[in-house]
């Protein structure tokens, strides 16, 4: 009884606290006020309930790693600029980025524009020049030969002038860093090749250099377009292992090229390490050709997967790009990895080629990278390549390829028996 009398003033004391929350503070708290009421939720205190765990993030402001992983995660947009930049944004102003009040930044401004204002009339100077050489007659200016590389070197000359009346602007560096930049403007696809050539085209060229897939596959490739792959929602980095089970799934292209126009590319994916038991060396296997596919400095992704389906709501017949379907790579047991060169191959300008010949004439086992790019004419522009090896996923791959045979084929190394040792006769060193 008296363990009951000592609980009761504490227990009276929670409850008149829970009823003047209820009759005083009923607009202000929303969970508490509910817990002895059997009504329904009034809208207030629906949308109280519904409101998000986490506030709504903008990719101009995030500075922490975790927001950035939730960021791309829920909404699949990439945070703009630095973390750094970020950071500082969060405590300063909103004041644009052309209006700060510095100044010294405002006269460096003045005086990158009267730079600017002088670039822009050299232009308009050599716009003219070039159009009086066109109406130039052929034989006044040398030859046709003459006329066109004189026109060519005058037009070279234009799109200097374009990149160096942009190239200290500060609001164009902004928005190439936040990649926001316009690629059908030179200054842009100026900065985007050399922010390329810093550091991606380095680590791919390292890639296939080590990894020999140049000469083995091409005797020379000197990239000039960026080519990234992925299986998926992976992004595949020059080199790297990926699964059996998901490389059997056709992939899916970005190609970013920095010069203007538009212009027909072909693929061509080979597996430069199959091996031949009968000769004990190994051969080429082509995976994938599509042709006469259209890449532009805008238009980047080129999805394999989409090439040939065809466009809804069009009676057109959609032409054929691709000549040999994908076929999944794969590795047997026990032999070493595979090295898979995915190649962009420029045709040349305006001409097409035709994939139903090409099927046909083009047999995987055995294929040549370096008869199939003098035959078409081609040059390459752009590689990457992954290593394929055997794992847990590759006997299904190779059952559903139906090669059941080959999947329970395991390569194992001979071993090497040692010299039998002959002791010399001492008598010949004496």
């Amino acid at each position: 009884m008296a363990a009951c009398k000592r609980a009761v003033p504490p227990l009276h004391t929670c409850l008149r606290c829970i009823r003047q929350n209820v009759n005083g503070n009923a607009s202000t708290i929303g969970a508490p006020s509910r817990l002895f009421s059997s009504s329904t939720p009034s809208s207030e205190q629906t949308q109280f309930e519904q409101n998000p765990k986490f506030p709504e993030l903008d990719p101009s402001l995030v500075s922490n790693r975790r927001d950035e992983r939730r960021l791309i995660r829920t909404t699949g947009v990439l945070p703009i600029g630095s973390r750094r930049r970020r950071a500082a944004l969060q405590t300063s102003s909103r004041i644009p980025f052309e209006q700060l009040p510095y100044q010294c930044f405002q006269e460096a401004r003045k005086i990158l524009q009267a730079d600017r204002e002088e670039k822009i009339k050299q232009i308009e100077v050599m716009r003219s020049r070039i159009a009086n050489v066109e109406a130039q007659d052929v034989a006044v200016s040398g030859g046709e030969k003459a006329k066109e590389a004189r026109l060519r070197s005058m037009r070279n000359h234009v799109e200097e002038l374009k990149i160096l009346a942009d190239i200290n602007d500060p609001m164009v560096k902004k928005r190439h860093e936040d990649g926001e930049g316009d690629m059908n403007k030179p200054i842009y696809r100026y900065l985007a090749d050399k922010q390329w050539r810093q550091y991606r085209r380095l680590v791919s060229m390292q890639r296939i250099t080590q990894m020999n897939v140049m000469p083995d596959v091409l005797p020379k490739i000197d990239p000039v377009a960026e080519v990234t792959l992925a299986f998926g929602r992976r992004n595949v980095q020059p080199g790297d292992f990926v699964d059996s089970r998901v490389s059997e799934v056709i992939p899916r292209l970005k190609v970013q090229v920095f010069d203007k126009g538009e212009r027909l590319v072909t693929v061509v994916v080979v597996d430069a390490d199959v091996p031949v038991l009968d000769k004990d060396s190994f051969t080429y296997r082509c995976h994938f050709i599509a042709s006469n596919i259209p890449i532009s400095p805008t238009s980047t992704s080129i999805p394999l997967n989409q090439l040939d389906r065809p466009v809804k709501g069009s009676q057109e017949e959609t032409p054929k790009h691709i000549a040999l379907p994908w076929l999944p790579p794969y590795a047997h047991k026990g032999s070493p990895y595979h090295r898979l060169a995915v190649l962009l191959l420029q045709q040349g300008e305006g001409k097409t080629i035709d994939t139903a010949k090409v099927a046909q004439e083009t047999k995987r086992d055995g294929f040549i990278m370096r008869s199939f790019v003098d035959k078409h004419q081609l040059k390459p522009v752009g590689v990457t390549m992954f290593r394929t090896q055997w794992d847990e996923g590759t006997a299904g791959v190779m059952t559903r390829l139906g090669l059941e045979d080959e999947a329970k084929i395991e390569f194992k190394r001979k071993r090497v028996e040692p010299l039998p040792y002959k002791k010399k006769d001492p008598k010949r060193y004496r």
